[in-house]
């Protein structure tokens, strides 16, 4: 196996420079360099933070959701109907005309009914506004973590302030076990994500968020194989100077404090822009691509993380397209509202005969009007019989 591994996996032309061998990067008792055992605890470090999540948002999440007056809307529950219930399953969730039309033929239901059972339904598997409080309010404490942990340990390193020195005698760069430490919470942090996915609220953008988990973790671990630990802490703590501003705003949107996540958003909308769209092109990318030929000959390594950091820039601009879609919503309406991403909860109406005929029941010509039934072949055909006004017009 070791072998094998060493011959497929472990080649020094994947992970090295050319004119570089394993035995060049051997440890002696002064200088040790990145081993990729080390980030096995990656693994239990996942887990640990998995449990200390679901600690945190019962015991410290949810008490605080309540203090600031947070409360879940009552879901009514639809009837029990199998024949919906299956098609809900197996074939959508946003049935069409035509199958509407045939599910209220099948369960004997009124069309207004049966679209009224669907956002019921809907409604029923959305999240309730405690469980997003709480998600948001575990992902700003990491967030915020990570960032102050990171930008305490780079502050007074000289490549946070020049890109170049990612290569200064590289490789030969020796290992420092306090940038270990914030490498095993950023995988930590990123791998528990992965493992509660199904768990978490979805999103619009649940494929964009999947790709970047994975790009992230790819980097992280390619990072540290490579001994590219400079530039891969760098953006590391580029990415986390952002994200807890918008978890933060998220937090006051769900408790109603509008002025605040107005000011938070824009605040997010700001620090995101310089650090991804600017800091991370002009400074880490333009120093991963050109400043490293400098030092060394391209190899496999060189274009994989480039790549990696092209994939995560790439989402940075989708995201980027999303702030701007909230901005112009802002500029107009003078608030930022649902998050773009969200599935906003609809509204529920009694399903009484009062309310208003839906879209389908008005081309098919019932209408309710208080309390009766009034048909006819179209609303254009200018004959309608009000039951309980015994009335005719034509």
């Amino acid at each position: 196996m070791d072998a094998l591994l060493n011959q497929w996996l472990w080649r020094q032309e994947y992970w090295l420079p050319p004119g570089i061998t394993w035995e060049d990067m051997k440890e002696t008792e002064d200088v040790q360099y990145p081993r990729p055992r080390d980030l096995l605890f990656g693994v239990p470090c996942a887990f640990i933070l998995t449990a200390l999540r679901f600690l945190f948002e019962r015991f410290v999440a949810l008490p605080l959701s309540r203090k600031m007056g947070l409360r879940d809307k009552y879901k009514r529950k639809p009837s029990v109907k199998p024949v919906l219930e299956e098609f809900y399953l197996k074939k959508g969730k946003h049935p069409s005309e035509t199958e509407v039309r045939y599910l209220s033929s099948e369960c004997k239901m009124q069309i207004r009914q049966v679209e009224h059972w669907f956002r019921c339904r809907r409604n029923q598997d959305r999240p309730s506004i405690t469980k997003k409080f709480s998600e948001s309010s575990w992902r700003f404490t990491m967030y915020l973590i990570s960032f102050l942990t990171g930008f305490a340990l780079l502050i007074n390193k000289p490549w946070f302030w020049d890109q170049k020195e990612f290569w200064t005698d590289y490789p030969y760069q020796p290992f420092e076990f306090s940038l270990y430490s914030y490498y095993m919470l950023q995988l930590g942090f990123y791998s528990s994500m992965l493992l509660t996915l199904a768990f978490d609220i979805k999103r619009k953008d649940l494929k964009e968020q999947t790709v970047h988990h994975f790009a992230t973790i790819f980097l992280i671990i390619f990072s540290y194989c490579a001994n590219y630990i400079r530039a891969g802490t760098f953006v590391m703590l580029l990415h986390d100077a952002a994200d807890y501003f918008l978890e933060l705003a998220k937090m006051c949107n769900y408790s109603k404090w509008k002025r605040t996540c107005n000011v938070l958003f824009i605040i997010f909308a700001l620090v995101f822009s310089i650090t991804r769209l600017y800091i991370l092109p002009t400074r880490v990318i333009y120093s991963t691509y050109y400043s490293s030929m400098l030092r060394f000959q391209p190899f496999f390594g060189y274009y994989f993380f480039n790549a990696l950091l092209m994939i995560l820039q790439i989402l940075h601009c989708f995201w980027a397209y999303m702030i701007l879609r909230m901005i112009y919503r802002f500029t107009f309406t003078g608030t930022v509202g649902n998050d773009v991403r969200s599935d906003v909860e609809e509204s529920e109406d009694s399903g009484q005969e009062n309310s208003r005929p839906s879209e389908i029941e008005t081309k098919t010509g019932y209408w309710n009007i208080n309390n009766n039934r009034v048909s006819g072949k179209t609303v254009d055909n200018g004959v309608a019989r009000i039951n309980n006004g015994h009335s005719k017009t034509s």
